[in-house]
């Protein structure tokens, strides 16, 4: 969808903190007491997978906002008023 762009490194920040943020409040206060190479290696590799589908999601779903022209239609507001 993205063609032949290269990895957008601000996108890829965010998701690796957003990932970060979702492992480090679910799994590190579980495996803090057993945290050894294994797990460290594992919490990685986690760590990574989590990245790297934040990612395709956030890619996905912004592209194709860009695409439609969804952001520049504005349908809806809550603050606005037809009076």
């Amino acid at each position: 969808m993205t063609g032949n762009r290269a990895i957008d490194p601000l996108r890829l920040a965010e998701s690796a903190v957003e990932a970060a943020v979702v492992l480090g409040i679910t799994a590190l206060p579980v495996a803090w007491h057993a945290l050894d190479s294994s797990l460290t290696a594992i919490l990685t590799g986690m760590l990574a997978l989590l990245t790297s589908s934040v990612y395709a999601l956030h890619a996905v779903t912004f592209d194709c906002f860009r695409m439609t022209g969804h952001r520049s239609k504005r349908s809806f507001s809550l603050t606005q008023s037809k009076e």
